[in-house]
């Protein structure tokens, strides 16, 4: 008779550990926004050019979203913890040196290595947190934490550059990533275990390099399209992306010891988690573009203000990870997974009335944050449960890829087709334009019908986009629910490390 064996279950000293790592991703997450509202401040200390501005904003998500596979598949051979040290040195130090840039080069420079730092740090937490939690239930409930981290990092980022540009210079905003370096570096060695891949062979080189060029022209791409609509250039990207792509997983199939086991794809469960989080990431991300211009060039909002209106979001996204939570202890992951795909649905189809008042935009938010987090938390779940524990690296890392690639595309796609679907409706004597300002800008000198037309223009371009980002959620709830339909209930498909020996 064969003995049964229990995972074993988490103590203080993984619950603070995961409170380091929670503070991490925090940080991590705040960086991508955190200088959106600093542009005037640093504009008038370094002089930028309009192109070294987007780079400035831009040069951190595109490495950080770039680098994530890289970095996960090196802390799996190299040591997970080690990895997230190295990062923290490296994010603390490119911090610093940012918040002190005495030009826009040097800052572009050290914004630069502060993603490929991020990039360090970001897939080893939630490896580790496999790692650290082998119950079921713990780990999900780590998972949520890790997925508030994140989803709370990006809301915090703008309303603390707000509320320390009324107080300090831009470069605070920067210096303020010190502190999650000091604790990484002094909590971690006590807290966090180290864990690697024992069987893990040599890096292929030539894999490191197709992974970049598959993905950082993809994310280069999406944003080129957003910014300027579409064009070559973009397109061309978008192209050279794809083509690294096909090639990446050709070479890897060919490899005695790929960078990424592409048999994981071939599990419906891991393949799944991924798409579900890459397209709510892509609907959410894409109404909160819609809902920034709409709040600040529609109704005259502040920055700040329409940052604090978007807040409850965020708690939404806090309670959809409480709710999946429970729902898991019931019902069956593909259930979970399409109502929460459903109730994003639903909220950008509350959202698209915003034109109706500003509750339904509001409430629109909240009710995409609920289904967002409710998929983000079974989703990734089923994602590590679905790889061997000394791939958590590389697990980790493609699920957090799927979801910087959902936001990148999310943000290009349904932000390109609210545009083309704004300039076909700005009314006469209004000439073509690309940008909800520019248009305004013309509007106001023929006066104030002119500009409610081009508001409404907006509006009506902002309902249709956010239907289409609808449809786009009830489908991918309809396939998410038939595809994980048979796996049973507290297990994932091929979950050998949850399963009882």
């Amino acid at each position: 008779m064969s003995a049964v064996q229990v995972p074993p279950v988490a103590g203080r000293r993984q619950w603070a550990g995961l409170a380091v790592l929670v503070a991490a991703c925090v940080f991590v997450s705040m960086d991508i926004s955190v200088l959106f509202y600093a542009v005037p401040a640093l504009s008038q200390d370094l002089a930028p050019s309009s192109a070294q501005v987007l780079w400035i904003l831009d040069v951190y998500g595109f490495l950080l979203a770039g680098l994530l596979i890289t970095m996960g598949v090196l802390g799996d051979r190299f040591g997970r913890r080690r990895m997230l040290m190295a990062g923290a040195v490296l994010f603390g130090c490119a911090s610093a040196a940012a918040a002190y840039s005495g030009s826009a080069a040097v800052l572009i420079v050290c914004r630069a290595l502060m993603g490929i730092g991020a990039a360090m740090l970001a897939p080893s937490t939630l490896a580790l947190i496999s790692t650290m939690f082998r119950d079921r239930t713990q780990r999900r409930t780590a998972i949520g934490l890790w997925s508030a981290a994140f989803a709370a990092g990006s809301v915090i980022g703008p309303v603390l550059g707000g509320i320390l540009l009324a107080h300090f210079w831009w470069g605070s905003l920067l210096l303020v990533n010190l502190a999650v370096a000091v604790l990484l570096l002094g909590a971690g060695p006590v807290l966090l275990p180290e864990a690697k891949d024992p069987a893990a062979g040599r890096t292929d080189p030539i894999s490191v390099a197709l992974s970049m060029a598959a993905i950082l022209p993809v994310v280069y791409g999406a944003k080129l399209t957003v910014l300027d609509g579409p064009g070559r250039a973009g397109l061309a990207a978008l192209v050279v992306g794809a083509a690294a792509g096909a090639a990446f997983v050709v070479r890897q199939l060919r490899l005695a010891h790929p960078l990424i086991d592409i048999a994981l794809f071939r599990r419906r469960a891991f393949s799944t988690g991924i798409l579900a989080n890459g397209i709510t990431q892509f609907a959410l991300m894409g109404l909160t573009l819609l809902a920034a211009q709409y709040l600040q060039s529609v109704l005259g909002l502040t920055a700040l203000a329409a940052a604090l209106w978007m807040v409850p979001g965020v708690a939404g996204v806090l309670a959809g990870l409480t709710l999946a939570g429970r729902l898991a202890l019931r019902l069956r992951p593909g259930t979970v997974v399409g109502l929460g795909l459903a109730t994003a649905a639903a909220g950008c189809a509350c959202a698209s009335a915003a034109g109706s008042g500003l509750a339904w935009l509001v409430a629109g938010a909240t009710v995409t944050g609920i289904g967002v987090g409710t998929v983000a938390l079974l989703a990734t779940d089923i994602v590590l449960a679905a790889a061997p524990p000394e791939r958590a690296g590389a697990a980790s890392a493609v699920a957090e890829t799927s979801t910087e690639l959902g936001a990148a595309l999310g943000i290009a796609t349904l932000g390109t087709l609210s545009t083309v679907l704004f300039s076909a409706r700005l009314p006469d004597g209004i000439s073509a334009t690309d940008t909800l300002t520019e248009a305004l800008h013309e509007a106001q000198l023929h006066g104030a019908a002119a500009t409610a037309a081009v508001q409404e223009a907006f509006t009506g371009s902002l309902r249709l986009t956010l239907l289409t980002g609808t449809v786009l959620l009830l489908a991918a709830a309809t396939a998410a629910f038939l595809v994980l339909r048979n796996v049973p209930l507290g297990e994932t498909e091929n979950s050998e490390a949850d399963q009882l020996i």
